[in-house]
């Protein structure tokens, strides 16, 4: 892979955030658990860490993320049913799966016993067939545990549990692991949002390679979920709000 560079402006080496990556660590571990995400305790931190987002906190307010409650299958089933579809036609496929099933959502079991058919019936392709029926053999298997199990896991043990099941991808397992388990310290340096909020924020020329991505945000651990939800709020609000001055 041929690596990109990019010019950006010098940035001040910024403060570093109130509590680092260990003493979080260490403080979740007591209970046995990893850490859990702090959206309040993280923004008073990001915004005494970085200047360029305290100004994005400053303008996109206070950070909404709540993390749910669904289990690892139901949170992986439903981006495998999402993957390459506009939110409307996914969520137009996805009611008509879960319509198939008694219930709120169906079981790993009961997936690996609906006909094909039927499935394919509802708009499922039939690569995504496959990737849900993976995602459930692979799941009453514990390939894929349940949520509590993971809970004792750091990400990339997940990561590496759940990239196992066909169509299951890294981006895909760390929006899991923000969305859906709330895990504080999480970059996903190949999400295009992110990277287009990181060349806004920074004024950057190019969009940063993972590389330049990762050095952006350093300061921003152990807090780089909210770091990087702030990227994607960046690009909702006004340019010229956001982007710094350049340097005269």
């Amino acid at each position: 892979m041929t690596k990109r560079t990019t010019t950006a402006r010098k940035l001040p080496p910024p403060a570093r955030p109130e509590g680092d990556a260990k003493q979080v660590n260490a403080a979740a571990a007591e209970g046995g658990d990893v850490p859990v995400l702090e959206p309040e305790r993280a923004v008073e931190a990001l915004r005494r860490a970085d200047p360029h987002l305290a100004r994005v906190i400053a303008l996109g307010g206070p950070c909404t993320l709540a993390p749910s409650t669904w289990s690892p299958f139901r949170a992986l089933f439903r981006s495998i049913v999402h993957q390459q579809l506009s939110t409307k036609a996914a969520t137009t496929i996805l009611g008509r799966v879960i319509a198939l099933f008694p219930g709120e959502f169906p079981h790993p079991r009961e997936v690996l016993d609906m006909p094909d058919e039927k499935l394919r019936g509802a708009g499922l392709s039939a690569n995504k067939l496959r990737s849900v029926r993976d995602l459930s053999e692979k799941t009453l298997a514990g390939v894929v545990p349940g949520r509590d199990t993971l809970a004792r896991m750091g990400d990339e043990e997940v990561i590496t549990h759940c990239t196992e099941v066909r169509g299951v991808g890294r981006w895909t397992v760390e929006m899991m692991l923000m969305f859906h388990l709330g895990r504080p310290d999480v970059l996903p340096v190949d999400d295009l949002g992110v990277r287009k909020g990181a060349m806004r924020v920074y004024r950057l020329r190019k969009l940063p390679s993972p590389e330049r991505l990762e050095k952006l945000a350093a300061p921003w651990r152990p807090w780089r979920t909210v770091g990087s939800w702030y990227m994607w709020r960046a690009m909702e609000l006004p340019e010229e709000a956001v982007r710094p001055p350049r340097a005269r």
